[in-house]
C-alpha cells in the first residue's frame, strides 16, 4: 500500500522533463499559445539554439484570422525576426505532429533540436519525437502553467485531470502507438 502511494504521489514529477540542452535548432510545439512561444524565445535568447521554428495548426482560426498568419505577425514584430520560423502543422495529434515538423527541421539544417512543450507533455512528446525522426538528437524544455497542471495533483481539480489524461496518452503511447506504427513502416 505504500509503495502504491509513492507511485500516486511522485505521478506528476513523473510525467515531467526538463532537461534543456543547447541545440542547432528550438521547436516549440503547437498549442498553449499563451506560454510554449514565450519559452522559445526565452531559451533562444539564452543560446540554446540558433533558429526558433513555431509549430502552429495549418488550417485553425480565430476571429476570421488563420492561426497561421497571426503567427507571422507575432513573429515578425520579434527583435529575433530573422531567427524565428513558422512552421504550419496539418497533424492534429503529438503522434502526427513530427511528421510536419521534419519538413521544417530539415529546412534549417542542424543536427539537435529542442522541443519545447507543456511540463505534462514533455516525456511523451520527446519519446515520440525520438521513435518517429530518427538521427536527430532531442532534448526537452518545459513550459509552466499553474491552471492547467501541477506535479502536485491533488491539490486541484484541473491538475488531477490533466494527470489522468496524459498518463492515458502516455500508457497508450507506451503500449500501444509505438507497435501500431511500427506496423504501418513495416
Amino acid at each position: 500500500m505504500a509503495s502504491l502511494m509513492t507511485l500516486a504521489a511522485n505521478a506528476g514529477r513523473m510525467l515531467v522533463v526538463d532537461a534543456p540542452q543547447k541545440s542547432d535548432l528550438i521547436l516549440v510545439l503547437a498549442g498553449e499559445t499563451e506560454h510554449r512561444p514565450d519559452r522559445g524565445l526565452q531559451l533562444l535568447r539564452q543560446g540554446h539554439g540558433r533558429i526558433l521554428v513555431i509549430d502552429v495548426p495549418a488550417t485553425a482560426s480565430v476571429y476570421g484570422s488563420s492561426e497561421v498568419q497571426l503567427a507571422k505577425k507575432y513573429a515578425q514584430e520579434m527583435l529575433e525576426a530573422a531567427s524565428v520560423r513558422i512552421c504550419p502543422v496539418a497533424g492534429l495529434s503529438t503522434e502526427d505532429e513530427p511528421h510536419d515538423a521534419e519538413r521544417c527541421l530539415s529546412r534549417e539544417g542542424g543536427t539537435s533540436v529542442l522541443i519545447v512543450t507543456s511540463e505534462f507533455h514533455t516525456r511523451r512528446a520527446l519519446s515520440i519525437f525520438r521513435r518517429e525522426i530518427s538521427g536527430k538528437p532531442f532534448s526537452v524544455a518545459a513550459t509552466y502553467d499553474g491552471t492547467q497542471f501541477g506535479i502536485r495533483w491533488w491539490q486541484h481539480r484541473q491538475w488531477a485531470k490533466t494527470l489522468v489524461d496524459e498518463w492515458l496518452r502516455l500508457l497508450w503511447w507506451d503500449g500501444v502507438g509505438r507497435w501500431a506504427m511500427s506496423c504501418e513502416q513495416a
